[in-house]
C-alpha cells in the first residue's frame, strides 16, 4: 500500500477552487515535487496533507504504519529565530516532542541518528545563532527527521540559500531519498535541478502527475 493515496481532493476558499480533484500517491522511497505558480495551492496542499487545515472534499489515506504525527515536516517560513538561544542538539531534540510522553527523556539514539545522517554531529553543541544559512536549514531537516516514520515533507526548503548550499542541501536530499518518501514543494523548475522521480504541477492551465523525465518532454514540447 503507498505510504500516501490522495482521491479527488479539492480545496476551496469562499467558493474559490483553490485546487480541484487532485489524485495522486506516494510510495516508499518516492521523490515528489510539487510545483505551480504562485497561489496554486502549493503550501495549502501540504497543510492539508499534514491536517493542518480540513480540505472541501475527497480523501487523504495513510499507508505503511504511518500516522500523522509521524510526517516530518520542514516549513517555508520557520518560527526559530536566527537568534534563539538554543544550541543546535535542543533544536534538532524539539522534533521529539510529539513522539514522546509528558516527562519521558528525549530518544537520544534517534537524535543522534539524524545528526550523523546530515553530517552535522560536530556542530551539536553550537549556538543555533552561530550557523550559516546551510547549516541552519540542515539543523531544522534533522529535527524533521527525528518526528519522521519514513516520510518527509518540505515546504521549498532551498528558498534563501546561495547556490553553493543549495547543492549541498540538494545532494543531502537525495541520499536521505533511499530511506525516506519525500515530499517537496519547489520553485527551483531549471530541468537539471528538479529532484525526485515524480512531479505534481498544480498549474491550472497544465495540470500534472507523473514521472519527471515526462514532465521535462512535456514542458520542452510547449
Amino acid at each position: 500500500m503507498s505510504i500516501v493515496e490522495v482521491k479527488n481532493l479539492s480545496f476551496h476558499y469562499h467558493d474559490h477552487p483553490v485546487f480541484d480533484k487532485l489524485n495522486f500517491k506516494v510510495d516508499r522511497g518516492d521523490f515528489l515535487c510539487i510545483v505551480g505558480p504562485n497561489g496554486s495551492g502549493k503550501s495549502t496542499l501540504l497543510k492539508c496533507l499534514l491536517g493542518l487545515i480540513k480540505p472541501t472534499s475527497g480523501t487523504i489515506k495513510f499507508g505503511d504504519n504511518l500516522k500523522a504525527n509521524q510526517i516530518g515536516y520542514l516549513p517555508q517560513h520557520t518560527q526559530i529565530p536566527a537568534n534563539f538561544p538554543a544550541s543546535v542538539i535542543e533544536i534538532v531534540s524539539s522534533g521529539a516532542l510529539n513522539q514522546t510522553k509528558l516527562f519521558q527523556p528525549y530518544p537520544k539514539t534517534v537524535i543522534n541518528k539524524a545528526l550523523k545522517q546530515l553530517d552535522i554531529e560536530k556542530l551539536k553543541n553550537r549556538p543555533y545563532s552561530q550557523l550559516s544559512g546551510g547549516q541552519r536549514q540542515k539543523v531544522l531537516l534533522a529535527r524533521a527527521i527525528v518526528a519522521a516514520n519514513g516520510l518527509l515533507i518540505l515546504d521549498e526548503p532551498s528558498n534563501n540559500l546561495d547556490y553553493d548550499s543549495k547543492r549541498n542541501f540538494y545532494q543531502t536530499l537525495t541520499k536521505l531519498n533511499k530511506q525516506y518518501a519525500i515530499i517537496m514543494v519547489t520553485h527551483d523548475l531549471d530541468h537539471h535541478n528538479l529532484l525526485g522521480n515524480h512531479i505534481l504541477s498544480l498549474d491550472h492551465d497544465a495540470p500534472f502527475f507523473g514521472n519527471t523525465a515526462e514532465y521535462v518532454r512535456r514542458v520542452h514540447a510547449r
